[in-house]
């Protein structure tokens, strides 16, 4: 396991002077006595939890402070005497367990830390609370093993509002890393909702390994988060982009910067427009059915094939061999971005969960949290839903040096949870 340094280390050194032989120096029986050597800077290295606490939360991290040292290990084993893996957060300030805690359990800890020299060793113990009945639930919309377009941010969903008093430390807890490295930030969209994402799109080819380590964590309110979820995705290897242009009523489709398509599409009608703005491939559906009875409005329940959804209010791209006349000419769907039958196959087969989709010149902004509306925000916009200070390199619109995105406990992955649901009507 590596150890990150909190505090370089300190040497020091005394000069000896070496006297030269001359005719008028001291004769060759005398002798300089050497400088005495200072000695070296004291050790200090502190832990929390102090010895014997309890009842402390199954998200607990060994906090460390230490002084004229670096931490060469830290072992963390419960009553059993079962190791727990896990790693430093970066600059060294705490240990952070691979895997949340047990509930109701003692571990003991130990912590060593060394300038090369001199080492210094630290234990303490403490134990978790019992299970608590207040749970907030959580989802990621991030699977393992999936892969997704350019524009795929990372988002965390709760089953209530988050406090804005808890948000920092909520947001502390998620973790994503980027290969290649792409540092990014994550955005409060609303008490039920963050986001993750880099400045520009990410390079096609980049796995995202991703950990909401949740589980047992303080929310606010007496709730505590209802478990860690994990997910390692990778990102397309082209970037497939689509501009959708009300002025001329077509879908441009770009790959890698260079339009292989374009199509005619008919867009929402004057009383229900499209959203114009940039959206996100959220779900993909061969076929479902739209149903809009009981709801205000146009009534109809309608089977449509190949939809991939745009918003959480129903705007999706489909097939709608009804309005193929209209397609390249008027605006006649309820919202939504219909495209013939043949053009609505090719999509669905070259397009994947994430691709970017902007449509421009509707008269209708895009709601900000309507779908996956982080590329929608500027990024200056977007680093100041932060609940954290951002890195002043990530303030700049294009950062100047890419670190890895995010620290991260662990490189493992595991199901994710959550997906958005096709059933919500509009054609």
């Amino acid at each position: 396991m590596s150890a990150l340094r909190r505090f370089g280390l300190v040497a020091a050194a005394a000069a000896v002077l070496v006297p030269l032989g001359s005719c008028t120096g001291k004769s060759a029986g005398s002798k300089e006595q050497a400088a005495p050597q200072p000695a070296p800077p004291a050790q200090t290295l502190e832990l929390t939890p102090v010895a014997e606490q309890k009842d402390l939360p199954v998200s607990t991290e060994i906090g460390i402070t230490v002084a004229n040292a670096g931490v060469r290990s830290v072992a963390l084993a419960n009553a059993k005497g079962r190791l727990i893996p896990g790693r430093m957060r970066p600059g060294g300030a705490a240990w952070i367990p691979d895997r949340p805690l047990d509930y109701k359990s003692r571990y003991s800890v130990t912590v060593t830390a060394t300038d090369g020299r001199r080492a210094i060793t630290k234990s303490t113990s403490f134990s978790t609370m019992a299970e608590p009945q207040r749970q907030v639930g959580t989802g990621m919309y991030l699977f393992d093993g999936n892969t997704y377009g350019v524009a795929m941010p990372v988002v965390v969903e709760f089953s209530e509002q988050i406090p804005e008093s808890a948000r920092a430390q909520v947001e502390s807890r998620l973790f994503v890393t980027t290969t290649p490295a792409q540092p990014g930030v994550w955005h409060w969209m609303s008490g039920r909702q963050v986001t993750y994402r880099a400045p520009e799109y990410w390079k096609p080819g980049t796995v995202l390994s991703v950990r909401a380590a949740l589980k047992g964590l303080p929310m606010g309110e007496g709730r505590f988060g209802d478990d860690d979820r994990k997910a390692t995705a990778k990102i397309a290897d082209e970037k497939l982009e689509l501009i959708v242009k009300n002025s001329n009523k077509h879908i441009e489709v770009f790959r890698n910067g260079k339009k292989i398509k374009s199509m005619p599409v008919s867009l929402g009608k004057a009383s229900t427009p499209s959203s114009s703005g940039t959206m996100v491939i959220m779900d993909k559906q061969e076929s479902t059915i739209f149903d809009t009875t009981g709801e205000p409005g146009d009534q109809y329940r309608v089977a449509i094939q190949y939809a991939q959804r745009l918003t959480w209010g129903g705007e999706f791209i489909h097939s709608a061999p009804w309005s193929v006349g209209d397609q390249g000419n008027r605006n006649v769907s309820h919202g939504c971005l219909n495209v013939s039958y043949g053009n609505a196959v090719w999509l669905f087969q070259n397009t994947h969960v994430g691709d970017p989709v902007t449509v421009k010149g509707t008269g209708v902004k895009l709601e900000r949290g309507n779908g996956f509306t982080a590329w929608d925000l500027s990024w200056k916009e977007f680093v100041k839903g932060s609940a954290l200070p951002v890195p002043q390199e990530l303030l700049d619109p294009v950062p100047a040096v890419a670190p890895s995105a995010s620290p991260s406990p662990s490189a493992s992955a595991s199901a994710a949870a959550v997906t958005p649901s096709p059933s919500d009507p509009t054609n």
